[in-house]
């Protein structure tokens, strides 16, 4: 496990308690925005869907430099010239099921703003579970579409 992976764990022991609730209350809220709010027209794919097929097809062929050049600019920084330390610190911090997924889709999304997204993603997981994913995603200035950040839970139900 890569010294990355320790500084993310250390990083979540060190929360208070009010920011550990609050940063709950912020995630559950953008998940239900992404969810009850009315998606824009979603026959077309839209521009921030390739960056995140892009970075789970990274994932899945375990490359880690691939996945790592469609994320924000704040994981680009923190593991710069350590591509396979972003990869393991993902797995090790609970991100298996998209690391590993074996298929994915997408659901509704929401713009937040001009320059930014909420992304649903449905994946099945290495083991046949479903997962639904809260991508956060950011048009940055020179790079494009982004992620920023993934929230994910598994839902009921296996897939085929």
């Amino acid at each position: 496990m890569g010294c990355g992976a320790y500084h993310l764990r250390a990083k979540l022991w060190r929360l208070t308690a009010e920011e550990a609730s609050m940063r709950v209350i912020i995630a559950v809220a953008m998940m239900l925005a992404a969810l009850v709010a009315p998606a824009l027209a979603q026959d077309e794919a839209a521009p921030w869907q390739a960056v995140v097929t892009g970075q789970i097809e990274a994932f899945r062929a375990a490359d880690g430099a691939g996945a790592l050049r469609f994320a924000g600019q704040g994981f680009r920084t923190q593991f710069e010239g350590q591509p396979e330390a972003f990869y393991s610190a993902l797995l090790s911090s609970g991100y298996g099921p998209i690391v590993k997924s074996r298929s994915h889709s997408f659901a509704e999304f929401r713009k937040v703003g001009e320059a930014a997204v909420l992304q649903v993603v449905k994946l099945v997981g290495p083991d046949q579970s479903l997962y639904e994913a809260l991508y956060q995603l950011a048009d940055e200035p020179d790079e494009g579409w982004r992620v920023q950040g993934v929230i994910l839970r598994r839902e009921a139900g296996v897939g085929i």
